[in-house]
């Protein structure tokens, strides 16, 4: 985590917190909101508020003991879904925050049939700093004290500074129109990791990295054909952890922490930007209905003046269980030692992965953080060399080799897919290698933050094919799924117009420098024709791809004058 320290530009802000316990300034909230009707002498619900004992921090403890992991026995519809009033980390199953929600949390939506009126009744309703302090308190596990939290204690100090700066709008959001739209019930369902807060570029604390334990609860198995995950350009990536065995979670606090405390965990998926995986026809994440995921966030705040609001949210398309012919599985292949010095000079780490049997490749990524110059994969001699290379990061449209500008970002590394799967024999296997020149002030070794550095290469495939189609040949999968598009004006001056072939529908378009850098990107397109304009780019060469949710797919080039 970067840890440079300012002089703080809201000294009254940074004063009241610096002793402040959040769980005090939650019970001042219900104390200034909810007395009406939930004191000591009238206990609507059965539920008291105000609390027992000789002074005010003696009444605020006694609230928590009889809210935090508590049921609200007198709800019925609570009982049955397994809501606490305060349930630890969950803000949706905590019955409290769903009655005081309103709208402000859009996913969760307060069913007054079953659950009651939202509350207060007879009192102003709640601010959206009330509500968001109640909310952060509750992701972070609901400690009674700051440093029970599993985040550094001066961060969990300052969140009502980061709060009241986001919404008396010093603040950017991750989703500035809202959160993305969810599946229908019948489909899926969403998942939503945040939010946490950052503070300006520069500033401590401006980088995190948070990991959440979440359990799915579902009513049944299920299979997986397809995970829609959402983050911003300033999530440095986001993964899916799952504990494979439901008692290794056991151990896990619940809330925000920052320990990985991985000592028994499956990896299902990782990207570092929106990414849409629908897995191929047949295949498809196997999920039980009582999978313990582990959700890993890692966000930066590049802007110097305002709070940044980090989320996460990602859909699941599920259909009933046995109905994948095959399991897609994912596994996280990394080299740990690693060191770099910081003199400007390049170094070369290979690792060679090899074993028994045959994986069935869908998708390969690799990872790395801002010294890293070159990924890629090569398949495996018998004699241990490398042999024919397969992946290369630099191609940043696709990760296909043979790319016409190769270009490395280490903050959008592509993800390259065989849609019909690549066998790949583990004898001999196959050899990954990173590239790095550091040019900052301190040597690097492996570990977490943008300080430090990784090596990382993310595998999903199957282990068999029955049921499958599957390309035989590495020639096969060069060749693009090519569609028809139209660009005019080409060369092109203010803007231009993109024709889509017929059929193509949920298109993204992007466009490419000369570099291979993307300078211009347009998400979920649905018309058949649209435009995008110049804004300033410089004249030259760009290319653009088109790709459409089936996954086919145009490139080409045009010129802007």
């Amino acid at each position: 985590m970067k840890k440079i320290y300012l002089i703080p530009t809201l000294i009254f802000y940074t004063i009241q917190v610096s002793t402040a316990q959040l769980s005090m300034e939650v019970y001042d909230i219900f104390q200034n909101k909810c007395m009406s009707c939930h004191s000591n002498a009238n206990q609507q619900g059965g539920l008291d508020l105000e609390g027992s004992g000789s002074n005010v921090a003696l009444k605020a403890l006694d609230v928590y003991n009889n809210i935090v992991g508590k049921t609200p026995n007198t709800n019925t519809h609570a009982i049955t879904e397994g809501y606490q009033y305060i349930y630890k980390g969950r803000p949706d199953l905590s019955y409290i925050f769903r009655k005081i929600n309103g709208t402000f949390e859009p996913s969760i939506i307060l069913d007054s049939n079953l659950e009651g009126d939202q509350m207060p009744l007879s009192q102003p309703e709640l601010t959206d700093i009330e509500k968001e302090l109640i909310r952060q308190w509750i992701l972070l596990g609901a400690p009674w004290q700051n440093n029970d939290a599993n985040l550094a204690t001066d961060y969990v100090d300052q969140i009502p500074a980061l709060v009241n700066e986001y919404y008396n709008g010093n603040g950017l959001a991750s989703f500035p129109n809202g959160a993305p739209a969810a599946p229908d019930p019948s489909e899926g369902f969403q998942v939503k990791m945040g939010p946490f807060y950052l503070n300006p570029a520069g500033q401590d604390f401006s980088e995190i990295e948070l990991f959440q334990k979440y359990a799915l609860d579902l009513p049944a198995d299920v299979d997986v054909n397809r995970i829609d995950m959402q983050i911003s350009s300033f999530s440095h990536h986001f993964i899916i952890y799952n504990f494979p065995v439901a008692f290794a979670s056991n151990s896990i606090d619940p809330g925000f922490r920052l320990d990985p405390d991985h000592s028994a965990i499956s990896l299902t998926t990782a990207v570092q930007e929106a990414t849409d995986l629908e897995l191929p026809q047949g295949t498809a994440f196997i999920w039980d209905n009582d999978m313990v995921l582990d959700l890993n966030s890692h966000y930066i705040n590049y802007d110097a003046s305002n709070t940044y609001q980090a989320e996460v949210y990602f859909n699941v398309y599920t259909q009933p269980a046995g109905t994948a012919i095959q399991e897609m599985k994912t596994d996280l292949l990394l080299k740990s030692d690693i060191f770099i010095p910081n003199n400007g000079n390049q170094y070369d780490f290979d690792k060679s992965e090899f074993g028994g049997g045959t994986r069935y490749v869908w998708g390969l990524m690799g990872h790395t953080h801002q010294w890293g110059t070159d990924y890629k994969m090569y398949l495996r001699n018998a004699n241990g060399s490398k042999g024919e290379l397969i992946y290369d990061a630099s191609c940043t449209l696709d990760g296909a080799p043979g790319c016409v500008a190769p270009f490395y970002d280490y903050q959008h590394i592509p993800i390259r897919y065989f849609d019909n799967l690549y066998p790949l024999p583990m004898n001999p296997g196959f050899i990954h290698s990173a590239s790095y020149v550091n040019n900052g002030p301190n040597n690097v070794w492996f570990g977490p933050t943008s300080d430090d550095e990784m090596m990382v290469m993310v595998m999903m495939y199957t282990t068999d094919t029955t049921g499958l189609n599957l390309f035989t040949s590495l020639e096969d999968l060069d060749e693009p799924i090519q569609q028809e598009v139209q660009v005019f004006p080409n060369p092109m001056y203010d803007e231009a117009t993109v024709v889509l072939p017929e059929g193509m529908t949920d298109a993204r378009f992007s466009l490419f420098n000369a570099t291979g850098q993307e300078v211009r990107r347009i998400g979920s397109i649905s018309d058949s024709i649209f435009t995008f304009q110049n804004n300033n780019l410089p004249r030259g060469i760009y290319f653009y791809r088109v790709e459409g949710r089936d996954g086919k797919y145009a490139t080409g080039k045009i010129s802007i004058e």
